[in-house]
């Protein structure tokens, strides 16, 4: 095995080169020479008021320089990744807040061994020296069934006491009593992480294996530490919630999780609650407390009465907290009423070619379907991968369409059927083009007096019957000749430069395949014809 590539100039100087970045970015942060410290810019607004101090290992962006800011934390300690800050470090952002004049130092420290330790050793040292020190410990992890002799994890839910505590010292509230109403919150605090792959450190393999097709339940923010449990209700980690409870939640990415994932997650996570009568207040989503490129996610949530509402929507300046709103969650109505159509639906008619177009749209649908990999598979050579599934859904669009409706006698009406049904279920280049040409061709086929189906379609099928040597009416003949004509157009793809489309950005060295839209033109074409009895 090798070591996951990161984006990094050194292993050793990643932690440094980052908080570089972090505050050489922002415009209100500080950097303290000599050590992994960063402070707000404005530390002159801090005096007289308690200052908060957090901090921990690195590898969990944006915790915890991005909750530095007027309203949360003062300042922020940071480790190598992975790992507690030095006693020193720790110190020298205690010394400097109080030589800011700040009325004292709370410092907020998520219950880890070698945190727990650090951070102390530093009070100790800074209450040596005069300067009024506490600190709040944050155990929120409910992966275990009895907390071990060091007690439940600080997880994600820490970022909601940096909000709490930072709302009541900017309302100038004395050190012990934020101390007190902190200490009571965290009792309601509780956080679970799940993930689909680990994490390394710069430098080292990965943190554990998890084999394909599972989940790692129970997790902490640096990798495996499994719980056993999860379902039992006697368990004294989990968070009690009954219904008629209101809770604040967080669903935070842990690393690597896309945003389309996280909002999958974020709507099953408010059902649920929901359906357990549970009152959702607000909801955080996105990535607060992170671990390196982990795939997973840690739901935290807060019990909340109107008190902790009002301290959790105070404003705040810190770069990663989002910007919420405070109306409540649950309760709250999302959806609205498309517009009303133009125009309605005609109504449609039986005709004697409505078995023959039913027929012929089942084998449509059925070969895109079955075809539905063999088009991805093209696709991924030239675009996004996604061609199959984008005629795959107009296929289900028009499956579902079938057993409930009237397959028009009339072309004309079919097309423009068609069309609809496109619209509103295809996406991609191919949806639009389909879209057109059926809505096109059905607006002109409604719009002649007279003539069969091959001539409304367009003027070309004069030709067509012309260049073929079949005798008139052997119109089966004619559709084999254009889906011949069809396979081979697909093919000769191969050698085309695309000059639209995502095609177009590939070097053509790389586009030997043909075009996977052509392909499945041809197919349509190839289901019809044998639909109304052609050779295979």
């Amino acid at each position: 095995y090798q070591p996951q590539q990161k984006l990094l100039n050194s292993v050793d100087r990643c932690v440094d080169e980052a908080l570089e970045g972090i505050v050489s970015s922002s415009g209100c942060l500080s950097l303290l020479r000599g050590h992994r410290v960063v402070v707000r810019a404005d530390l002159d607004a801090l005096k007289g008021r308690v200052a908060l101090l957090s901090g921990g290992g690195s590898g969990h962006e944006p915790a915890h320089a991005g909750y530095i800011g007027s309203g949360m934390l003062s300042a922020a300690v940071a480790g190598g990744v992975f790992a507690s800050p030095p006693p020193a470090s720790v110190l020298a952002a205690i010394l400097c807040l109080r030589d800011a004049g700040v009325s004292g130092v709370l410092l907020i420290v998520k219950n880890y061994t070698g945190d727990r330790l650090n951070f102390g050793l530093a009070a100790e040292q800074a209450r040596n020296r005069g300067v009024a020190v506490e600190m709040v410990v944050v155990a929120d992890d409910c992966a275990f069934d009895r907390p071990s002799k060091a007690g439940r994890r600080g997880l994600c839910g820490t970022v909601f006491v940096h909000k709490l505590a930072g709302a009541l010292a900017e309302e100038g509230c004395p050190l012990d009593e934020i101390v007190s109403k902190v200490t009571e919150a965290v009792k309601g605090i509780g956080t679970l992480g799940v993930s689909l792959s680990p994490c390394s450190v710069p430098g080292c393999l990965p943190s554990f294996d998890l084999p394909a097709g599972e989940m790692e339940l129970g997790l902490g923010e640096r990798g495996r530490e499994r719980g056993n449990h999860m379902t039992n209700p006697a368990s004294q980690s989990h968070l009690s919630l009954k219904s008629g409870d209101s809770v604040v939640l967080c669903v935070n990415n842990l690393g690597a999780l896309s945003c389309l994932e996280i909002s999958v997650v974020t709507r099953s996570a408010i059902r649920y609650l929901e359906g357990r009568g549970v009152r959702v207040a607000r909801v955080m989503s996105g990535s607060f407390m992170t671990s390196l490129e982990m795939a997973g996610v840690s739901l935290s949530m807060m019990r909340a009465d109107q008190e902790i509402l009002r301290l959790f929507d105070a404003k705040t300046t810190a770069s990663a907290w989002p910007n919420l709103s405070t109306v409540c969650i649950s309760g709250t109505s999302y959806i609205l009423d498309p517009p009303a159509k133009d125009m309605q639906e005609t109504s449609h008619t039986e005709g004697p070619l409505s078995d023959v177009m039913r027929k012929a749209l089942e084998a449509v649908c059925s070969s895109l379907l079955q075809r539905q990999e063999e088009l991805n598979s093209l696709d991924r050579a030239s675009g996004d991968g996604d061609c199959g599934n984008t005629h795959a859904q107009a296929a289900k669009a028009i499956q579902e369409w079938l057993p409930g409706h009237i397959v028009p006698g009339c072309p004309g009406q079919l097309l423009s059927t068609l069309a609809g049904l496109v619209q509103e279920r295809m996406g991609g280049s191919s949806g639009a083009r389909g879209d057109m040409v059926n809505r096109s061709g059905g607006e002109d086929m409604v719009n002649r007096r007279g003539g069969g189906y091959l001539d409304a379609l367009c003027p070309a099928v004069e030709e067509l019957r012309r260049l073929t040597t079949s005798p008139p009416g052997g119109h089966m003949a004619i559709l084999q000749a254009a889906v011949e004509k069809a396979e081979l157009g697909a093919e000769s793809t191969r050698d085309l430069t695309a000059r639209a489309g995502r095609a177009s950005y590939i070097a053509t060295v790389h586009v030997t395949l043909p075009d996977p839209g052509a392909v499945a033109i041809a197919a349509i074409l190839r289901a019809v014809f044998e639909a109304l009895g052609g050779q295979k």
